[in-house]
């Protein structure tokens, strides 16, 4: 098995972590996007050196979309949209991504998005049986006055477009 296929394996278990904390704590830890950011850039240089690289172009859009994903994701944050964790989540798929995933990923991510808060919407409406209730993460979901974990729909889209994208072909030829 090559480097470049461990390294993008690395990735669905950074998402899922991601939404495991949003969901559980609301918050997503630092680490996470730093971590695929980072591993982003390892990814790259193993290309590179096996004689894989993606072209500068291609690179270059992928950078982009991680940029204008850094861009929507402040001004949803700015507005009181999203968390801080979210925004940067955002941001660190898309790039890797790139832009030529990115209208799907936003798309899927908003869909993701809107039927979880519908089903939070709807289990905010119903008393929580006593064993439920009795759990600090569940009974914080089931809050009124508490937000949505976006982090769970973005990993979610994620992991349906990655498997897809050119990133992973690349991690496959490798």
């Amino acid at each position: 098995m090559s480097v470049a296929i461990l390294l993008v394996a690395i990735v669905p278990a950074l998402l899922v972590a991601a939404a495991y904390f949003d969901l559980t704590t609301y918050t997503i830890p630092n680490l996470l996007p730093g971590a695929l950011v980072g591993l982003f850039a390892v990814f790259m240089l193993t290309l590179a050196v096996g004689d894989h690289a993606m072209s500068w172009s291609d690179l270059g859009l992928h950078v982009f979309a991680g940029f204008v994903g850094l861009l929507l994701g402040m001004g949803m944050f700015a507005v009181g949209w999203v968390g801080g964790g979210d925004a940067k989540l955002f941001a660190a798929v898309l790039l890797w991504l790139g832009w030529e995933s990115l209208y799907e990923y936003v798309i899927l991510a908003l869909l993701l998005g809107g039927v979880l808060t519908v089903a939070l919407v709807m289990l905010r409406r119903v008393p929580l049986p006593g064993p439920l209730a009795k759990l600090p993460w569940f009974a914080r979901l089931a809050d009124q006055a508490a937000g949505v974990p976006y982090g769970v729909a973005l990993s979610l889209a994620a992991l349906h477009i990655l498997p897809n994208t050119e990133v992973f072909r690349l991690a496959a030829i490798s």
